[in-house]
């Protein structure tokens, strides 16, 4: 079995500075440079896709929008969020990123399952569901056969911001967090245990 990735907690960072050095270190990378992950929370943001369209921002609530270099359209990033980022040697690991994706959503999935929510995916719109509201959301960018960006789960945010948005560019695209879902634990404790489910799922 691959070593699990090294995990670094960088706490409450902007997101730019971030992005930049995500690009940085997959750059960097060598073929025997140690994946990581990356668990942090942002300031509020929207962040743009490759292939997003202003139009699924609906409303200026004086938030900065970054264009960034990961799939899909827009979302939202904010305090109470937990952020993952997955920066992974897919050739070392010998899976592709359709597998990445369902790996990470099945980590979501199996946190949720351990407190009695039934999660699940929905075919063509990547993350997870509850009762048809999003509840995490993922977006990489595979450069050089590796990947970053990675993966958001919802837990005790403000989600209003989301209703100035088309969510992942679906309308109407309605969200929710695990607060919402009778799970009292804060996020720091959130991200721990999507931390374990997660390092799970990418080194099986």
């Amino acid at each position: 079995m691959l070593l699990a990735p090294i995990v670094r907690h960088l706490g409450r960072v902007d997101y730019e500075p971030t992005w930049r050095a995500m690009q940085s270190f997959t750059a960097e990378r060598g073929p025997d440079t140690p994946d990581e992950l990356w668990l942090l929370e942002h300031p509020p943001v929207f962040t743009l896709g490759q292939a997003g369209k202003r139009e699924h921002i609906l409303t200026d609530l004086g938030i900065p929008v970054i264009a960034i270099d990961r799939g899909g359209q827009v979302t939202y990033h904010g305090p109470g969020q937990v952020v993952v980022y997955v920066l992974l040697d897919l050739r070392r690991r010998g899976y592709g990123v359709k597998e990445l994706v369902r790996r990470l959503e099945q980590a979501v999935i199996d946190l949720l399952a351990g407190f009695g929510v039934v999660a699940e995916r929905r075919a063509g719109a990547p993350g997870v569901y509850v009762n048809e509201a999003k509840i995490a959301a993922l977006g990489l960018r595979i450069k050089n056969g590796c990947s970053y960006h990675g993966l958001v789960l919802n837990v005790a945010m403000d989600l209003t911001p989301f209703s100035a948005i088309n969510p992942c560019g679906y309308e109407g695209l309605a969200v929710t967090q695990t607060s919402d879902l009778g799970i009292a634990l804060p996020s720091a404790e959130m991200g721990e245990r999507l931390l374990y489910c997660l390092v799970k799922m990418v080194t099986m």
